[in-house]
């Protein structure tokens, strides 16, 4: 089985430093980056607004664990959004 995980990055270069990790790990076989998504959220009890890039990885289901943990230390937000979507 394998799985999409999808993730959002503050910017181009993050994504890549992200993405380049990941592969060069190789715990991922396939990374593409989409520009200039619109992001609305809740953060710290504030409405904000903000430009992110998005990380799509594609990779093994059994390895999802491992590259979330990975995305968690190397991402420079407190809280990244990586989330698994399984392709079937």
């Amino acid at each position: 089985m394998y799985s999409m995980v999808y993730i959002t990055a503050s910017e181009v270069e993050e994504a890549k430093k992200i993405a380049k990790a990941l592969l060069n790990e190789r715990i991922v076989a396939c990374a593409n980056i989409i520009l200039g998504m619109e992001s609305i959220f809740w953060w710290e009890g504030s409405l904000e607004e903000d430009v992110e890039s998005i990380l799509l990885v594609k990779t093994r289901s059994e390895l999802v664990d491992k590259v979330i943990d990975r995305v968690e230390e190397i991402h420079s937000y407190q809280t990244p959004c990586a989330l698994e979507i399984q392709i079937k």
